[in-house]
């Protein structure tokens, strides 16, 4: 019996490439002591495998190394189990890579309920929920009554963000690329105000919808959206950088914003990423799954078939053409 999966086999030099990867054949491997093998049923595609692509080495996470399977969160099912934590037939979710078959020591593993769907899972409680639930809670600190904006407001993250702001009683604004994503976040999730930052009349219509300024700014994007949105920042305000997509495949970064308007206005700027906080996965976990159990959260998945359609696929994210969380289906 044999499986594939996906090797990382060269760095990208500014976009992502489909040769960069490499599709193998594989003889299914067998658990040694204290191992689990699981099969694969539906992989996460996420913007922050761009830079796990990377040769960077001074980052949050080290870099893929060329010839590994390339790292992606995903759900699967143990079929052979050495590992009294995680017996045959239990439904678990981690890091396995763009592979149908992996094999896991159980480090980075937990084990997830068998009712909930998999979309409901890979869009809500794993990578997307608890970076969104994260940046929420524990960095932008939010009140009632509070202005939030967030960019990629209609991506995986962004939309839950949003979602949790409206829920505590803030005001929120969503940026977005698109006429259909600013019409799904309004009509479907009940942000106050969503604006495509590809407008030309983007900073009027950004002031129109924050009169009192802006208090809490999650950000997932940098480029056009981020200067205008940092003026319109209130003293005291939080930022809480997540992700700059536009940027991931630029030679060189744009310029930020100006450390003098940050000195007078008096702002919390913090950057974070999730593999620090890992193991809180079970306590955030929970939390996601009652808000999704109360029906708090919406979420949309853009699903893709097969693991030789993963390497193409990942670029939807970069050019803005997903229409929801990108889940490959084995």
């Amino acid at each position: 019996m044999s499986y594939h999966s996906v090797k990382l086999i060269k760095r990208p030099e500014l976009e992502i490439t489909e040769d960069i990867f490499n599709i193998v054949t594989q003889d299914i491997p067998t658990p040694a002591e204290g191992e689990v093998l699981v099969k694969l049923s539906h992989l996460s595609l996420d913007p922050a495998m761009r830079g796990w692509m990377s040769a960077d080495e001074n980052s949050y996470i080290p870099p893929v190394k060329l010839g590994d399977t390339m790292r992606a969160s995903g759900i699967g099912e143990v079929v052979k189990s050495n590992n009294e934590r995680f017996p045959v037939g239990a439904r678990v979710m981690g890091l396995m890579g763009l592979t149908e078959y992996a094999i896991s020591d159980g480090n980075g593993l937990n084990v997830i309920p068998k009712e909930l769907p998999a979309e409901a899972i890979l869009s809500v409680i794993a990578l997307p929920g608890i970076t969104a639930y994260h940046g929420v809670f524990e960095v932008l600190k939010p009140e009632a009554g509070q202005t939030l904006i967030v960019t990629a407001a209609a991506g995986s993250v962004g939309s839950l963000v949003g979602q949790m702001a409206k829920n505590l009683g803030l005001t929120v604004v969503g940026v977005a690329g698109s006429d259909e994503k600013c019409q799904w976040l309004t009509k479907e999730l009940g942000f106050d105000h969503a604006i495509n930052y590809k407008d030309a009349d983007f900073v009027e219509q950004l002031t129109q919808a924050t009169p009192n300024g802006i208090d809490l700014f999650f950000e997932n994007t940098g480029g056009l959206a981020q200067g205008p949105i940092f003026e319109r920042i209130n003293p005291h305000g939080r930022i809480a950088v997540c992700g700059l997509i536009a940027d991931y495949q630029k030679a060189e970064p744009a310029p930020g914003p100006s450390w003098v308007g940050i000195i007078k206005r008096r702002l919390s700027i913090q950057g974070f990423t999730m593999p620090d906080h890992f193991h809180r996965i079970p306590e955030y976990g929970q939390a996601l799954g009652s808000m999704l159990g109360k029906g708090e959260l919406k979420y949309r998945t853009h699903v893709i078939e097969g693991i030789e359609n993963a390497t193409s696929g990942i670029n939807l994210l970069f050019d803005g053409k997903n229409t929801g969380k990108l889940i490959v289906k084995l």
